[in-house]
């Protein structure tokens, strides 16, 4: 099917790895995920002086500022992220909690700040936001434990506490799985979440399809202290003399 400005979805997936979004005003869009437009589209960094009320009013998360740009106008935007998949979510005064690489935009009626979990953001309030993911989403309801790589977020509930399986890691089999692996795995380590709300998960214990261990570490270090950072910096430096 061949598609144009008439038979674009409205506010809706062209397929599994694509959305276009009809565009009325302003919209939060995560930094180069936009496709193709039609119409008067004008695409700005939140840094613009222009945007201070707005910036100050919706992205209340100077952190993650660089990661977003800020669309304006009439007409019809297409997103994609490197062929992951991409759902979108309509909330009703609602706060959800999401891993920041996975939110791929947002309307400014929702307030976005920075979780109290590195590496998440929250959304607060009523309006529409896109996320993307490898693999489909899935709804559980707690209590449950979820294994940390394929947790996408949470919504109306208090943050997880991790929990450790010690025995899973003890003996020769330990051992060996230890060093033959450079990461944890979610029978080792999981996120225990209790009370009442609900959990979203990826049908996958990676990451989002293109993505570097190094984005993940950068978004990670967005909420460390300043004495984090220069213990963080020695350690750099020792492994760039060891190479």
């Amino acid at each position: 099917m061949i598609y144009n400005a008439q038979n674009l979805p409205v506010n809706g997936n062209i397929n599994s790895y694509s959305f276009c979004m009809d565009v009325t005003g302003e919209m939060f869009i995560q930094k180069g995920k936009m496709v193709a437009y039609y119409g008067a589209l004008k695409f700005e960094s939140l840094s613009a002086g222009a945007y201070d009320v707005l910036v100050k009013e919706s992205f209340n998360s100077p952190l993650y500022m660089k990661n977003f740009v800020v669309v304006t106008g009439r007409g019809k935007l297409i997103l994609g992220d490197r062929g992951n998949h991409i759902a979108s979510y309509d909330l009703e005064d609602g706060n959800l909690t999401v891993r920041s690489t996975n939110v791929l935009g947002f309307e400014p009626s929702l307030i976005c700040q920075e979780s109290t979990v590195p590496g998440y953001l929250t959304l607060l309030g009523t309006g529409k936001f896109l996320a993307s993911s490898n693999g489909a989403v899935h709804f559980l309801e707690p209590p449950v434990r979820v294994d940390e790589d394929a947790l996408l977020g949470w919504a109306d509930m208090p943050s997880p506490s991790y929990r450790y399986d010690y025995s899973y890691m003890r003996g020769m089999s330990g051992m060996i799985r230890s060093f033959v692996s450079n990461r944890s795995s979610g029978e080792e380590k999981q996120l225990d979440f209790t009370g009442q709300g609900t959990i979203l998960i990826q049908s996958s214990e990676t990451g989002l399809v293109g993505s570097t261990n190094l984005e993940t570490i950068v978004s990670q270090t967005s909420s460390l202290q300043q004495h984090e950072l220069q213990q963080l910096s020695t350690h750099l430096q020792g492994l760039m003399q060891n190479r």
